[in-house]
């Protein structure tokens, strides 16, 4: 090999190895901004609640725990000893009473059911807020117009949920006749939905 066809070999090889080194400079730098867009991405289609992003790839609790007007809500939750449930595979969805919604309910009766004695009381109040499976606002809205105008699931805990529409508003109402209205729907979690309520559904 001649001393000029050396300098070409080695010109070539170092060529080579700066497109390679340029190339996978690239291609790390789209793949964080590919990461970056992803997240910015479902930060942005996902509500906030209370303030808080809500993140689709965490759990029902993760995300209800960085809720600032969820607080009563997550401490009934971990009072119950619901925590493990709801943070498992599911799917479920939840409607999930604000802060104002619990406050709402005489002191005493928020109080005595967050007594250990009463632990079963309050895990079926809370479940009473739960349906099997993930069910979207443009589900409701679709299975109560196909319903005649109202939909009946039953929820987690046994109990009947009644679903209706008030203008663009989806409206639910237990079985004591007590109607909230979903105030944040859609809010989706990797094991299922939540839909933000602005009243506490008591079961009978």
């Amino acid at each position: 090999m001649t001393h000029f066809t050396k300098i070409l070999t080695t010109t070539a090889l170092a060529i080579a190895l700066t497109a390679c080194a340029s190339v996978d400079t690239m291609d790390k730098t789209s793949d964080a901004k590919m990461m970056k867009t992803d997240k910015a991405t479902m930060m942005k289609e996902n509500p906030m609640v209370g303030g808080a992003p809500m993140m689709a790839n965490e759990t029902i609790v993760a995300n209800a725990s960085a809720a600032p007007n969820l607080t009563t809500l997550v401490a009934a939750v971990k009072q119950a000893e619901l925590v493990e449930t709801l943070s498992g595979p599911g799917p479920f969805t939840v409607f999930a009473p604000t802060d104002t919604a619990f406050s709402y309910l005489p002191a005493k009766t928020t109080s005595s059911l967050m007594q250990d004695e009463n632990r079963a009381a309050l895990q079926k109040v809370l479940t009473a807020h739960v349906i099997a499976g993930t069910v979207t606002s443009q589900d409701l809205v679709g299975l109560i117009a196909a319903s005649g105008g109202s939909y009946s699931a039953q929820t987690v805990s046994g109990d009947t949920l009644m679903f209706f529409m008030s203008g663009d508003k989806v409206k639910v109402s237990d079985e004591n006749g007590m109607v909230a209205t979903v105030t944040t729907a859609d809010v989706m979690q990797s094991n299922g939905v939540v839909h933000v309520v602005n009243s506490v559904l008591v079961p009978k």
